[in-house]
């Protein structure tokens, strides 16, 4: 195989786009494609080929990153992309998809001779665009010599766990990990709120949690969000919400009640219905007021 490695990305919103520009920073022949043209059309200053169709982006390419807003999306563009997919190309799955969506895709894969790896991301679009992402990959040692180049090219830290034939044992473990990072967005968002309601200064309660257990960078990075009212999105209610939904529905099918969780989900949902959807998941805020 020639050292230039060829790399598809299908899906270039807040996520998607960052990853784009690093792998064709790293030297990586990068083709694009978005449903949403206009979104994928700024990268060609990077270097990135905007392509029209996801089978002219994948054809073919050594491997295909996805990078979609949730299963049924990854499916049907793979399904849409597959009469260019070459035999052997590695497709990594790299959203959050959760585990009951890929059956399905581990399927498409195998008809059509690819090399399938589960590998979602931890980070946010600002992760996404410094390349400092932490990339969960489950998937056949034949798929990691090119995965891993493409892994190191948009990620800080790749934690292999294994091949489980597209199981789920990435995209498990990615949602244990936003359980918890939503519980502590819709933590900060409710502190902050009960803060304004009962006339308290946040900075009093910052001030009380400086250096101790209780002090997270990310409660002051949601927080200041919050207080400053700037939502510029990192990661949006909508794709909270959808996340949310994920892990509650995976909970409950392993026995698993999440009453946080749940009413995590809720409070997106609300955010989402006063017209924050696309705003960063930390306007879970309002979801506090009548608004």
């Amino acid at each position: 195989m020639d050292d230039t490695l060829s790399v598809a990305v299908l899906g270039t919103g807040l996520m998607g786009a960052g990853m784009a520009r690093n792998l064709a920073a790293a030297g990586l022949e990068v083709r694009a494609w978005n449903r949403t043209l206009a979104r994928a059309e700024p990268l060609a200053a990077a270097g990135v080929h905007i392509t029209g169709d996801p089978a002219e982006a994948v054809r073919g390419a050594d491997a295909v990153v996805t990078m979609l807003l949730d299963g049924p999306s990854v499916l049907r563009t793979m399904r849409e992309a597959s009469p260019g997919l070459r035999e052997g190309v590695v497709w990594a799955q790299m959203c959050t998809v959760g585990p009951d969506a890929l059956a399905p895709m581990a399927a498409l894969a195998r008809e059509r001779g690819a090399h399938f790896v589960d590998a979602p991301v931890l980070g946010t679009r600002s992760a996404a665009e410094a390349g400092q992402l932490t990339v969960l990959a489950a998937g056949p040692e034949a798929a990691r010599p090119v995965a891993g180049r493409v892994f190191d090219a948009v990620g800080r830290k790749v934690l292999w766990l294994g091949d489980d034939g597209g199981q789920g044992t990435a995209s498990s473990l990615k949602l244990v990990l936003n359980s918890w990072v939503l519980a502590v967005t819709n933590g900060a968002a409710e502190a902050m709120a009960l803060a304004k309601g009962l006339g308290v200064d946040p900075r009093n309660f910052f001030e009380a949690l400086d250096g101790g257990p209780l002090d997270l960078p990310y409660l002051r990075l949601k927080a200041e969000a919050m207080l400053s009212g700037d939502f510029a999105p990192n990661f949006t209610v909508d794709g909270a919400l959808k996340d949310a939904r994920l892990i509650v529905a995976a909970g409950a099918a392993h026995g698993v009640q999440l009453d946080v969780a749940a009413a995590g989900a809720e409070r997106f949902s609300r955010a989402a219905g006063q017209g924050h959807g696309g705003e960063d998941m930390a306007a879970s805020y309002f979801a506090s007021f009548d608004t």
